[in-house]
């Protein structure tokens, strides 16, 4: 044996043992100098793929394990994670090649078995959703009698006077009466002890926050007050507060959620909360986030605001868990109640006019602008609230930024990766200052990227209860150095500015105790994560 083969197989064994303790970066470098001193060696490559998968790199991962085959056409490991990789970003019908292909060579592995019949019954379920869809399209929140539901009688909790009436255009609205903020602490504790509420009171929740939310723009508007800043807000500029916080992805931690607003406030008259998105699914308490998250936005309108993940959407809950997990606690119609009210989740907000918020990211076209965003119709006349899988909408919700200037094909096979020469154009073509997004796990919970011009925020810690990483958010406060006299006006928007009318300031946190209960524990499927 070589001593380069000798030498790759010691970094092989590193990179297993940081696999083993989650030092996912650590792993991925110790597998790539394997790969270095010995590149035909089919197991580095597809080991390097399974950090990948853990990463949620899925694109990177496909070409590890592509690359694994072509060293090894019979390294059936690599089958299976290329398999799950394209189950992950909903290649579906790839996926089940894969599977198949497998089944050829171990017909009794129970993971494939069960992986191949999940993407037999996710294409024949989508096959069917295809045919029966028509070109007219009722809204599942006019397809409930809500006087015919009666509440379960084991509910001692407080009564809600859930009325309805319908719209001119037939649509059916909700009221609700007595939604306060003792029912809300009713709730609260009513999820900390594992209680759940009453169908009929989700779905009037529900459907009256999509009310709401379809009459707030694609990208919304929102302003703090400022005590030297006298300006006229815009007919969509929602202007109140003296503070307002940026969450990032909360992925079904009910508990971390909680502890947000006990270290950093309360939503208030004072205080205005934005959350990016990616509420629901891998936590197993997703359906508790959102309905609080909702509660909040029933009661505070004006006061917080939901952007839209890409977590917010039906083909990532019925492979993430949230689906299975409302389907478990409440029934298959509240889940798609839910779906009908993620397709009216705006998609960005534009914080003080200067710092664009999403999800995601920055787009393949460099002609984007803030009116493009505001302008996506999220409201299609075939009805569906899917969001689309190319265009604006999507890159939105799912790209990510690169260290090198120039965009690249995504490490998470959907969208693009764009670098910090991508996000400077779109700034000062658009005269804002920074970009702040989620969407991607950061150990310290907050990072500066692409030279100050764009923030990565992730309120997940501990994500999935094994990465260790902290929760960040990000706090907007008046600057009360801030010289009206001197302002730059509506011009170039500097990175850094002394004279900013805004402090932005962060803050970290750890999670908390949570009861026993894993990651996805009401998934039927796992594939193997």
């Amino acid at each position: 044996m070589s001593t380069n083969t000798d030498e790759a197989i010691k970094y092989k064994d590193e990179g297993n043992q940081h696999l083993k303790n989650h030092e996912y970066e650590e792993a991925i470098a110790s597998y790539t100098k394997a790969i270095e001193l010995d590149p035909t060696n089919a197991i580095f490559y597809s080991n390097r793929a399974q950090v990948q998968i853990k990463l949620e790199n899925y694109g990177l991962a496909i070409q590890d394990c592509d690359l694994a085959i072509e060293q090894n056409p019979n390294f059936l490991k690599a089958y299976y994670r290329k398999g799950v990789s394209q189950m992950a970003i909903l290649q579906h019908k790839k996926a089940q090649q894969n599977f198949k292909f497998l089944l050829t060579k171990l017909p009794n592995d129970k993971l494939t078995l069960e992986n191949y019949k999940q993407c037999t019954n996710y294409l024949k379920r989508e096959a069917f959703e295809k045919a029966i869809a028509g070109d007219s399209h009722v809204s599942i929140f006019n397809t409930i009698d809500y006087s015919s539901i009666q509440i379960e009688k084991s509910w001692q909790g407080p009564t809600l006077d859930i009325t309805t009436k319908k719209d001119n255009k037939n649509n059916v609205i909700v009221d609700i009466e007595g939604l306060d903020l003792n029912y809300l602490k009713y709730v609260i504790k009513l999820f900390k002890d594992g209680g759940r509420l009453p169908k009929k009171h989700v779905f009037a929740i529900i459907a009256k926050v999509n009310q709401i939310l379809k009459n707030e723009k694609s990208m919304t508007e929102v302003s703090i007050n400022h005590s030297k800043l006298s300006r006229s807000s815009n007919d969509d500029e929602i202007i109140g507060g003296s503070k307002l916080t940026v969450v990032g992805d909360t992925h079904g931690q009910f508990y971390d959620v909680l502890n947000i607003f006990k270290k950093f406030g309360k939503v208030s008259n004072d205080h205005v909360y934005l959350f990016n998105g990616d509420f629901v699914d891998r936590g197993s308490w997703s359906t508790e986030v959102i309905l609080y998250l909702y509660i909040l936005k029933i009661l505070f309108p004006t006061k917080i605001f939901l952007n839209r993940g890409n977590h917010e959407t039906n083909d990532m809950n019925k492979t993430y868990g949230f689906c299975d997990e409302v389907e478990h606690k409440y029934n298959k119609k509240i889940y798609k109640f839910f779906t009908e009210s993620f397709g009216s989740l705006p998609l960005a907000c534009l914080i003080n006019r200067e710092y664009l918020c999403m999800h995601g990211g920055l787009f393949s076209n460099d002609k984007t602008t803030l009116n493009d965003i505001k302008n996506i119709n999220r409201f299609p006349i075939s009805g569906s609230s899917q969001p689309p899988k190319e265009g604006i909408a999507m890159e939105l919700l799912w790209t990510d930024p690169q260290v090198i200037n120039g965009r690249s094909p995504s490490k998470r096979g959907i969208g693009i990766q764009f670098g910090p020469d991508i996000t400077e154009r779109f700034c000062l073509n658009n005269k804002i200052r920074k970009i702040l997004r989620s969407h991607e796990v950061r150990m310290s919970g907050i990072e500066e990227e692409h030279n100050g011009r764009l923030i990565t925020v992730f309120s997940a810690p501990n994500y999935c209860d094994s990465t260790g990483n902290l929760g960040g958010v990000l706090h907007f406060i008046e600057n009360s150095k801030y010289d009206p006299t001197k302002d730059e006006g509506d011009g170039y928007k500097k990175i850094e500015d002394e004279n900013n009318p805004w402090l932005l300031t962060n803050e970290t946190f750890e999670a908390v105790e949570h009861p026993d209960i894993k990651p996805m524990a009401y998934s039927k499927g796992g594939f193997g994560f």
